[in-house]
């Protein structure tokens, strides 16, 4: 909901679901949303097809515009699961689970993906995962353009250690023009993406969405062509406000719920990255006493730190 704030066509993705938490947890929980939030995808964790298709399902009644199965984790936790990461090595097993889904539902189902796993760094080998798969019906490959090391690297590791390639997913447009194919890692200005749209046609932002949203400010102009002002950064806090009070109302502490004020604002903070007063912005808004109160206006005094 923040995001969108800051831009309102660019795609958002969910943070990956696994199918046991949907089939045996609090779907309300994982799969709310508010409509203002579209588009908006579903990441979806799991390698049992028949176990996929009946949470894609779920996804498609709860509104998402796509669903996307996550093969390019490499968490160990994960990889206990048998999915994530260590599914490209059973590409066979992902045409079948994307066949499945497929079947299921009638929004997209997209496939996100590293280039290889631990010290397999054939061309061939991610080539032949996009062949078979697409095969399945997938139309749409996003291509985070690094290895996975499955064992001896932390998942954060993995997102800064292995080498990124993105002449790799320039050659798989090349290969496979008539698919759509999104190119991710390692991503963080305007000048960046613009050069790998030349290549690709699409790219996914990632940590610098988190550290750096205001980034995002430019994309609707920049590449939706769309006229309308952009919010400023005051404008994107007093447009939380309102959604905060809602979420606290209905999940917090008065209804019976865990959710605290913290929970919502501290994914704001990268919002004042790189202006004078974001420290103090930040340390207002990581005061746990302050924010024990449960008032949302602490967003607002927050804004009157900076310079």
């Amino acid at each position: 909901m923040f995001h969108r704030q800051i831009t309102r066509h660019t795609w958002l993705y969910t943070e990956m679901v696994t199918t046991g938490a949907l089939l045996f947890g609090d779907v309300e929980r994982h799969l709310n949303f508010n409509q203002e939030e579209h588009p908006v995808a579903l990441q979806l964790g799991g390698s049992d097809p028949t176990d996929l298709a009946r949470c894609a399902r779920l996804g498609e009644q709860w509104g998402y515009d796509e669903i996307n199965l996550n093969c390019g984790c490499p968490s160990e936790r994960v990889q206990k699961g048998a999915f994530g990461a260590c599914l490209m090595a059973e590409s066979t097993l992902v045409a079948d689970c994307v066949k499945a889904m497929r079947d299921a539902v009638s929004v997209d189902v997209t496939v996100k993906h590293r280039i290889g796993i631990d010290a397999i760094e054939s061309y061939d080998f991610v080539r032949d995962f996009i062949g078979e798969v697409s095969q399945a019906g997938c139309r749409t490959f996003i291509v985070h353009a690094r290895n996975a090391i499955l064992k001896g690297l932390s998942p954060k590791e993995n997102r800064e250690i292995p080498p990124l390639k993105y002449d790799v997913a320039y050659q798989l447009k090349r290969d496979f023009p008539q698919l759509e194919i999104i190119l991710n890692g390692g991503i963080t200005t305007l000048e960046e993406i613009d050069a790998h749209l030349e290549h690709v046609d699409g790219v996914m932002i990632g940590r610098e969405a988190y550290h750096n949203p205001y980034l995002m400010v430019a994309f609707d102009a920049r590449y939706y062509g769309d006229t309308e002002p952009a919010k400023t950064r005051a404008e994107v806090v007093q447009a939380m406000l309102p959604y905060i009070s809602a979420q606290l109302e209905r999940y917090g502490k008065a209804a019976g719920g865990g959710l605290k004020l913290n929970s919502i604002t501290r994914h704001m903070l990268g919002l004042v990255t790189g202006l004078p007063g974001a420290r103090a912005f930040r340390q207002l808004l990581s005061d746990s006493t302050r924010l024990s109160t449960g008032d949302p206006a602490i967003l607002l005094e927050a804004l009157s730190k900076l310079r």
